[in-house]
């Protein structure tokens, strides 16, 4: 089974910055994919950003781009987020979640596709 731990949330203010870390424990598959999904009370679970287990190829939605950008380090067994320019309507609880598959044999912004979810870390961005 896989554990995944999420951390480094937290309140800011607009335009302001989090990293956000999720820590994997237990047996990962060796070419897991890594996604980060938001929620916000009352709204669906949305895609945020996504990497392969190289960290060569990565995946944002339109909202993340060129504020938000999604790393790994496998010997650490953990990925991250980084957070800037961050806005109110970025407040959610962040979710880390991982893939039984690599990352040419799913699609990454899909939910569906991933296998484990951490139990989330709360985001507030203030005005």
């Amino acid at each position: 089974q896989v554990q995944l731990v999420e951390s480094g949330g937290g309140l800011v203010q607009a335009g302001g910055s989090l990293r956000l870390s999720c820590a994997a424990s237990g047996r990962t598959f060796s070419r897991d994919a890594m996604g980060w999904f938001r929620q916000a009370p009352g709204k669906e679970r949305e895609f945020v950003a996504a990497i392969s287990w190289s960290g060569g190829t990565t995946s944002y939605a339109d909202s993340a781009k060129g504020r938000f950008t999604v790393s790994r380090d496998n010997a650490k067994r953990t990925v991250y987020l980084q957070m800037n320019s961050l806005k109110p309507e970025d407040t959610a609880v962040y979710y880390c979640a991982s893939t039984r598959e690599s990352w040419n044999d799913l699609n990454p912004r899909s939910p569906f596709q991933y296998a484990y979810w951490g139990q989330g870390t709360q985001v507030t961005v203030s005005s």
